[in-house]
C-alpha cells in the first residue's frame, strides 16, 4: 500500500513537472505567456483601437497613425523598449 502511494507520488509529481518544462518551451517559442514573459498591453490596446474603428469611423486616423509609426520603428529597428510607452497620455 505504501508503495502504491509513494508510485503514485513520485508519477504525478513527474507529469507535473514535464508539463512545467512544455510549457516553457512553448513560452519561449512565443506560442503562449507562462512564466518569464508578460503580454504587453499595447495588444489590448491595439485590439480596442480597432473596434472602435469599426464603430466610430473618425477614430480611424489614430489607427493609421500608429500603425504607420510602428512600421517606420521597424524598418529603422529601432522598437521601444516594452518598459517605455511609445504613446504616452500626456
Amino acid at each position: 500500500m505504501v508503495l502504491k502511494i509513494i508510485f503514485w507520488g513520485i508519477l504525478i509529481v513527474g507529469l507535473i513537472l514535464g508539463l512545467d518544462r512544455f510549457l516553457l518551451f512553448a513560452e519561449r517559442r512565443g506560442w503562449i505567456y507562462y512564466r518569464k514573459k508578460k503580454p504587453s498591453s499595447s495588444a489590448l490596446g491595439n485590439a480596442c483601437l480597432e473596434i472602435q474603428q469599426i464603430l466610430e469611423p473618425s477614430k480611424k486616423y489614430v489607427v493609421q497613425i500608429k500603425k504607420e509609426e510602428k512600421r517606420d520603428q521597424q524598418e529603422a529597428g529601432d522598437l521601444p523598449s516594452e518598459e517605455e510607452d511609445p504613446f504616452p497620455l500626456e
